[in-house]
């Protein structure tokens, strides 16, 4: 997917209080950065340029020629010099946009050095859900758009799903006080946002059994009987199984009543108004806040 430039000279010149005619002359001479053009021919330059010259400019007020600070540029891992000048809150806005990007373009290597940078970052669950979590979010709207390809879709996906796998696989059970099962509802086939909410729990301290999709009823009450849970957890992404859903609660609840059962996922919002009052007490929620009170009301 083509990268779009975004900021005109103009714009960049104010950004970064530098005369048009200074970065004109240092592309010219030293080629180390060539902006985009748009139809008529005028200038165009991406968020990782604007970092780069931001990060020159930098260079050059600490005492460095403008010759020397680009040796340095070129020698640097321009992702990290990118990351370096963006702070706080905007960082992770920032690493956001250039993995989707990345992963847009099919750039694993990149992809996986930024995901390393916000692991190195962040905590576990930040980068799981306000990074990993946010940008599946995004691309499934891209997707309805029709500004990306079910390829991108799938791939980008595929790569997050084994991203985050890995990290609840990884991750020990320390401290454990419930049990929980986690499955998808009946039909359900998107399984990324089940395994998000796995990682929170066993995060959490939760012995935390990831069944995932397509897993008939009978051996899901197989499983819970077998282990005996405190809790058990249904995703429903699509709003046309959000009633497969609650029949599958209401069922395990009639099936095993001391067994705590709750549903999340996007196919919530498709319940009516009077459904989520019938049914409040599955409703797990959508945001980490949320999770924690319907738990600690639970037990």
């Amino acid at each position: 997917m083509k990268i779009e430039g975004k900021y005109n000279i103009k714009a960049v010149s104010k950004m970064l209080d530098i005369q048009p005619g200074t970065l004109r002359a240092w592309e010219r001479r030293y080629k180390f950065i060539t902006p985009l053009r748009n139809k008529a021919g005028h200038r165009l330059y991406t968020e990782a340029q604007v970092a780069n010259l931001k990060w020159l400019i930098e260079k050059v007020n600490q005492g460095f020629t403008i010759g020397q600070a680009v040796e340095l540029l070129e020698r640097e891992d321009p992702d990290t010099i990118s990351l370096s000048i963006v702070q706080g809150d905007n960082r992770l806005e920032y690493m956001r946009k250039e993995l989707l990007t990345t992963l847009i373009r099919f750039e694993e290597t990149k992809s996986q050095k930024i995901i390393d940078q916000a692991f190195s970052l962040f905590n576990v669950e930040t980068v799981v859900i306000e990074l990993l979590g946010k940008i599946l979010e995004e691309v499934g709207r891209k997707w309805e758009q029709g500004e990306i390809t079910v390829a991108h879709e799938h791939y980008i996906s595929s790569f997050i799903k084994h991203k985050i796998g890995m990290v609840f696989h990884h991750m020990p059970s320390e401290h454990v006080r419930y049990k929980a099962v986690c499955f998808c509802a009946p039909s359900e086939m998107h399984e990324i946002g089940l395994l998000i909410f796995s990682l929170y729990l066993r995060r959490k301290g939760f012995e935390t059994i990831f069944l995932g999709n397509s897993i008939p009823k009978e051996d899901i009450v197989s499983v819970m009987t077998d282990i005996t849970p405190n809790f058990g957890f249904i995703s429903c992404t699509i709003g046309s199984h959000i009633l497969g859903a609650i029949q599958l609660a209401t069922s395990l609840k009639e099936i095993m009543p001391e067994v705590k059962v709750g549903i999340g996922g996007q196919g919530v919002h498709h319940l009516s108004k009077l459904q989520k009052e019938m049914f409040q007490e599955f409703l797990i929620g959508e945001k980490e806040e949320e999770w924690e009170s319907w738990l600690r009301d639970s037990k």
